[in-house]
């Protein structure tokens, strides 16, 4: 993979007490337009390969539906109903839950430094001014570490065999220079959440794969989500692959790929079923408290869904896209994700955010 190639596919992987959901109650559900039809239309857009969508209203689905198909030029068949797909950047939520839960506990605070919870990082260098870098400069992209992401080092689909660890990751992204103040502005970065990965399998004695499957993936009943352990797992069951064009243009299967250069930042497999069921409990303060909550919160330059009433949450790597969007009570989630065959997702993600809206806010 050359530089160009590399920095590409950089600028696309960025671009990433608990209780079950309350049964829908005798509240009548709101309208919602046909997800069908969102979804079709979402296949027509030049660069999608395949989309699908589903909306829940107090955990019980109220609509669904694929378009377009499973592998490019119309083969494959259909996606099938409830497939899994990549979450992306989506995984980095459920990271931050499991360390605020971590942080509810006493067993760290988000103004430790860095140093202090992850203290190999400064033994060995690997990150710039650990000792000033604190969790919630981390958790809200705000501690200048550079990102890993674009290594020449990483080759996510020519080597399924390499496990990158985090500290190979906090490695490579040590010989990038930093490019501002820890703490000075919003700076988006993959390297904080592998850190905040290592922190939790650190503090806990169990490898993140374990502390998801134990907070979030039982207790909620997300049975159909996990967290890659090995660098060539891949998605299970049927489902939608994604493609980018490599160098001269050629469009390649990228559906298998190395994700342990993902990880805590971005290599969640689940459904929409099962990550509308997390947004819905996280929405609803059924994870964490509202002022940890808010702890995880950081900027993202989106046009707003029906008027500021829903909120988005975003991922992308190369080959897919995949969103989630909440009402604020936590009760109507809508998600969906589409396969790609480019490399700038930039035409696509108008079209997702139509599709949201057609479903979310009919007639608006």
């Amino acid at each position: 993979m050359n530089r160009r190639t590399a920095a590409g596919l950089a600028c696309t992987i960025l671009a990433l007490s608990i209780s079950a959901p309350a049964p829908a109650t005798a509240t009548a559900r709101p309208e919602i337009g046909d997800v069908r039809q969102a979804m079709r239309a979402l296949a027509k857009t030049p660069g999608v390969v395949g989309a699908i969508g589903e909306a829940y209203y107090g955990g019980r689905r109220i609509g669904g539906g694929t378009a377009g198909s499973r592998l490019i030029d119309g083969a494959g068949g259909k996606i099938p109903t409830g497939a899994r797909y990549r979450a992306w950047s989506l995984t980095k939520q459920l990271t931050a839950t499991v360390l605020l839960q971590l942080v509810e506990e006493g067993r760290l605070g988000v103004d430790d430094r860095l140093s202090e919870v992850l203290p190999v990082v400064a033994g060995q260098d690997l990150v710039e001014r650990a000792d000033e870098i604190t969790v919630r400069q981390m958790l809200q992209h705000t501690s200048g570490i550079p990102d890993y992401t674009g290594h020449p080092e990483l080759r996510p689909f020519d080597d399924l065999t390499t496990r990158h660890s985090p500290l190979d990751l906090a490695k490579m992204s040590r010989e990038r220079p930093r490019q501002q103040e820890p703490g000075e502005r919003f700076s988006y970065s993959n390297t904080n959440y592998i850190l905040l990965g290592a922190v939790i399998e650190r503090l806990t004695g169990r490898t993140l794969a374990e502390e998801f499957q134990r907070r979030l993936f039982k207790p909620l009943g997300m049975t159909r989500t996990y967290l890659p352990v090995t660098p060539d797992q891949g998605i299970e069951g049927p489902h939608g692959h994604g493609y980018y064009p490599g160098p001269g243009g050629t469009v390649r299967d990228v559906d298998r790929m190395n994700t342990s250069s993902l990880w805590a930042a971005g290599g969640l497999v689940s459904t929409s079923r099962d990550l509308t069921t997390f947004y819905g409990a996280l929405a609803r303060d059924r994870l964490l408290p509202a002022r940890l909550r808010k702890e995880m919160t950081y900027p993202v330059e989106e046009q707003p869904v029906c008027g500021g009433s829903v909120t988005s949450y975003r991922g992308s790597g190369p080959g897919g896209l995949a969103l989630t969007f909440t009402s604020a009570d936590g009760r109507l989630q809508f998600a969906l994700s589409a396969t790609t065959s480019i490399a700038e997702q930039g035409r696509v993600r108008p079209a997702l955010q139509k599709a949201a809206e057609a479903v979310l806010c009919p007639g608006t």
